[in-house]
């Protein structure tokens, strides 16, 4: 636990649920653009991040909790989205509720998940992100490098072998 209270842990089953919230506001909205409809979620594109989760071998998950509360999280399968790659290679997703943005609780989740990815033998994690997000400093950061891109997003690839 760190001195401001964040603990890091795998997700509890009863939390699965929170995969969608977190889901919804993992979608950038760029400034001065209105944030879509909840249901937008529900797209079979963005379904592939959270339906059945839990279900399959490769899902994975780690909550941040301050106080009590699940404020972030990040989660990975291997799905054909977005960042997909390859067969072996999890997407990875990540999101925290708006007002604990910027205070090193996103670097700390994507911290604990690429270790444990490592620890669980995969070789790299991919993501899929827009240009304009903020997120992507967090990404090369943390060490992943663009090895695709079109006119709105890279595609993002951590070696874990480092």
């Amino acid at each position: 636990m760190r001195e401001d209270g964040l603990v890091i842990r795998e997700i509890k089953e009863t939390e699965y649920g929170l995969l969608d919230d977190f889901l919804y506001e993992a979608i950038f909205i760029p400034e001065g653009v209105s944030p879509p409809d909840r249901s937008i979620i529900k797209k079979p594109e963005l379904q592939v991040y959270v339906e059945n989760f839990g279900q399959y071998k490769d899902d994975r998950c780690l909550v941040a909790e301050m106080g009590g509360k699940v404020v972030g999280a990040v989660w990975t399968r291997i799905m054909n989205d977005y960042g997909h790659v390859d067969a072996q290679t999890p997407s990875l997703a990540i999101s925290l509720y708006r007002e604990y943005r910027g205070c090193g609780i996103g670097t700390e989740l994507m911290r604990q998940i690429l270790l444990l990815l490592k620890e669980d033998g995969y070789k790299k994690v991919s993501l899929s992100v827009q240009k304009a997000n903020y997120a992507v400093k967090l990404y090369v950061k943390t060490g992943f490098e663009i090895v695709e891109e079109n006119e709105e997003e890279y595609i993002m690839v951590k070696c874990l072998d480092d």
